[in-house]
């Protein structure tokens, strides 16, 4: 008889309940300004981010102390090389990042750690991320969504005095949502936390926990059923990694971040006192999410990092490479992708510094701005690894150590290329990120037409749904149809005496802005309810928006650096190159809002699980191993070794 599958042990949900779960963990509320959201309206508020930010005197001589500790560490104690090779940080580096208090970058002083902010925070992690991603991976999991942050925003006392002065010195921790067959569907979580007295017991398997395998702290996503006093719904909690009934089965090795301490867990019959419950019952999930919106920038920034490598790796490439007597920089076919490289890495950490300087002073509600960072940093920084590598040819797709073993100097430009990739999967792949932006950006139009749309609502209900609509758009539609992006003189600030014109291109964003929220309204009055299977559609809208909100960070750091006297010329002519380039993206986009192949892609999709295409599969071997699709998570005792290991 064969062993039941994942599927048999995770609850059976509808898409509409699925889709209800996740609405019901967002958060609803607008209090704060946000940029982003305003420009999918239409409405661009360059208000909101100019002047650029700036942080405080002391936090930036604070934040500059430790960058310097932290790069002499790197180069004298990390070897990527070795990581690479061996696919493992070495002990005693992780000690040294502790001594040196990497873990507590983000915690108050109050409990031991740095309190840097979150501008500082996310260059600390490009450096060392740039050192070895693994490290950043380690670092960025352990505070951007491992316990600190969570119990930062939700912890009671309590916890921030028990488990924060660990965390900031010697403890690591783990964020284990993910499940075998349990992904972006949160609906589907099958671990339970069953109450027990003062306790819950916690059963059930989680999968991709990065750091679990050293972990000393976990914040663990359960289901709390309900019952007579207990609410019930998916919970959060801090567990200690080495209580009775918890097993790390196994290691996971991956494509790139070889070193990586990232496992499968199993938790049987795992004791868990009440009080290390983070928040409510049924918060999990909304704790998650939450922890996510500034979490998600630790992503780019190390993005950032990599871009600023692969830059300067082509820059010295490129001048030493001779093809046809001349060095390779300087036939046009190079150039293009160098000068590629240099405006998206200006935009990458214009976006990165401005989204994590607004989180800094909590002004502004960021967290399209975050999401919009993670997505286009992701892609972005995928782009610029690829073309490092086509840029350096046949030496791009060697390793290292082979170029090493020959002779040559050893750039790891194939790893970066792999390391990169799973930034497009990492807290929340491409196609969420697209879907839960979408979310956000058609917000205020599902608020007064969701009734209308609605097949679970009475008639009284969308009759009242459609006058709120009337009188929303009455006032809304017409400020679409013309702005200051009309204006010539618009935004002259933008191009001072002597330096590249960026203020034709916030003309562009304003005119764009408006454009893209008529697109919007369009569509949601052609398609209604049917707008949310519109995936490929939602997923160009917020692109256009990621390449405007690019745009507009890309200008105000430029100014921002010339006021500042600070490389000023340069910066606006990174500014402009990379305006220039998002134009042509944002024309094609548009263009391919309404020409496209999607319900013919929808259709050959049909077909090819169907079995239509399958003649096409023949001539081929499939060198894949036996065994099922997703591993068995039953829950049980473990029956296999236990790999964790403790750092200390």
């Amino acid at each position: 008889m064969s062993a039941p599958s994942a599927q048999q042990h995770t609850p059976k949900v509808s898409e509409r309940e699925a889709r209800r779960v996740a609405e019901d963990a967002r958060e609803r509320d607008w209090r704060k300004p946000s940029f982003a959201k305003e420009l999918f309206l239409g409405r661009f508020r360059l208000d909101l981010i100019h002047p650029h930010p700036l942080p405080a005197g002391e936090d930036v001589r604070r934040g500059e102390e430790f960058l310097a500790r932290l790069r002499e560490f790197c180069e004298t104690r990390v070897d990527g090389a070795l990581i690479e090779r061996e696919a493992r940080i070495p002990d005693e580096v992780i000690t040294g990042l502790k001594e040196l208090g990497a873990l507590g970058m983000k915690i108050d002083v109050k409990y031991g750690g740095l309190g840097l902010t979150q501008v500082y925070y996310n260059r600390a992690l490009a450096l060392a991320g740039s050192a070895s991603p693994a490290i950043g991976a380690l670092l960025s999991a352990h505070q951007s969504i491992g316990v600190p942050q969570p119990l930062k925003t939700f912890g009671s006392q309590e916890q921030k005095d028990t488990f924060l002065p660990r965390l900031a010195r010697t403890d690591i921790s783990a964020f284990l949502l993910t499940e075998p067959d349990v992904g972006s569907d949160p609906a589907r979580l099958a671990t339970s936390a069953v109450p027990d007295g003062d306790d819950y017991v916690l059963d059930g398997v989680k999968l991709w926990t990065t750091n679990g395998v050293v972990a000393d702290l976990l914040v663990v996503m359960a289901r709390v059923p309900e019952s007579e006093g207990h609410r019930g719904g998916i919970t959060a909690f801090v567990v200690e990694a080495d209580a009775p009934g918890i097993t790390v089965e196994h290691r996971n090795a991956f494509m790139g971040l070889r070193g990586i301490e990232n496992g499968v867990t199993r938790f049987h019959q795992v004791r868990v006192p009440a009080a290390n419950r983070i928040g409510p019952e049924g918060a999990g999930l909304r704790i998650a999410l939450t922890t996510l919106n500034t979490g998600r920038l630790s992503l780019p920034a190390m993005c950032v990092g990599s871009g600023k490598w692969c830059l300067k790796i082509a820059r010295e490439w490129s001048a030493v490479r001779e093809q046809w007597g001349r060095p390779v920089a300087r036939h046009e076919a190079v150039g293009a992708k160098i000068s590629f490289i240099a405006a998206t890495t200006f935009a990458l950490e214009a976006v990165v510094d401005l989204a994590s300087q607004m989180a800094d002073e909590n002004r502004n509600d960021i967290r399209i701005e975050a999401a919009l960072a993670k997505l286009y940093g992701s892609e972005m920084g995928c782009l610029i690894a690829d073309e490092l590598v086509q840029i350096r040819g046949g030496r791009g797709f060697e390793t290292a150590a082979s170029l090493a073993a020959r002779g040559e100097r050893a750039v790891p430009a194939e790893q970066m290329l792999r390391d990169m990739r799973i930034n497009r999967i990492f807290e929340g792949s491409t196609e969420i990120m697209h879907l839960l932006i979408a979310r956000e950006a058609v917000d205020a139009h599902l608020k007064v037409a969701g009734d209308i749309i609605d097949p679970d609502k009475p008639l009284s209900a969308k009759a009242k749904a459609g006058a709120d609509a009337a009188g929303f758009y009455a006032t809304w539609l017409p400020k679409l149809v013309a702005g200051p992006g009309q204006l010539p003189r618009a935004y002259a600030e933008f191009h001072p005496a002597g330096h590249a014109d960026l203020a034709t291109h916030l003309r562009y964003v304003e005119r764009a802005s408006r454009k893209l929220a008529r697109s919007t309204f369009y569509a949601m009055s052609r398609w209604q309810g049917r707008m949310e299977t519109k995936q490929g559609f939602l997923g160009r809208i917020v692109d256009i928006g990621a390449e405007l909100f690019a745009m507009s960070a890309a200008c105000v750091r430029a100014e921002h650096l010339r006021t500042a006297d600070d490389h000023g010329r340069e910066a606006y002519q990174l500014a402009d190159a990379f305006c220039r380039q998002a134009r042509i993206r944002v024309e094609e986009l548009f263009t391919r809002l309404w020409s496209n192949t999607d319900d013919l892609d929808r259709r050959v999709a049909d077909g090819v699980l169907s079995g239509t295409y399958a003649w096409l599969e023949e001539g081929v071997v499939d060198p894949s191993g036996e065994g099922p699709w997703i591993a068995d998570a039953t829950p049980g005792p473990s029956t296999k070794d236990n790999v964790h290991r403790r750092i200390r």
